[in-house]
């Protein structure tokens, strides 16, 4: 049964919650619910790893590193175009930047960020036409140290990087 707004009112005048009750076998168990599917930092770079190698990807994508984040971990960066084009070419060409991971909780813009890579070095017509068209410069991950240690929405030095 669906909350029902009050007369006069776009406020639902009911309001249900959802709740549940986890049955563990011991006293001692530990459970972890999470939002969504966990995407690690392992995760990210074992997918770079695979998505930029020569083989995979010749004269498509570049990979590179921004800046050490505090930890010390890379701040991957990649630059996906159709290298094979002139240098003057390439430069007069428009730059989209895209960036993923702000908040290390969101893991799900990791699964979003890896099939629009995946895409985007394909074979397929269109995503041709846009690496000819355009420099990508992406940030698939941009608050690694994060992810690592599980924060929902801050860095390592407990800052939340859209604030």
């Amino acid at each position: 049964m669906a909350a029902s707004a009050a007369p006069g009112t776009k406020e639902p005048a009911n309001l249900y919650t959802l709740s549940f009750k986890f049955n563990l076998k011991h006293d001692l168990d530990e459970v972890y619910v999470a939002m969504c599917y966990p995407y690690t930092y392992i995760d990210a770079i074992n997918f770079l790893d695979r998505i930029c190698s020569p083989k995979e990807s010749p004269n498509i994508i570049r990979r590179t590193s921004l800046c050490k984040t505090l930890a010390g971990n890379n701040l991957e960066m990649l630059i996906i175009t159709n290298f094979t084009s002139s240098q003057d070419a390439i430069a007069k060409r428009k730059c989209v930047i895209l960036s993923a991971r702000v908040h290390p909780g969101e893991s799900n813009s990791s699964f979003v960020m890896e099939g629009l890579l995946q895409y985007l070095v394909s074979d397929e017509e269109p995503a041709k036409v846009l690496r000819e068209r355009f420099v990508f410069k992406i940030v698939p991950m941009l608050n690694p140290d994060g992810v690592i240690i599980g924060n929902y929405r801050c860095s390592l030095s407990c800052h939340d990087l859209n604030r």
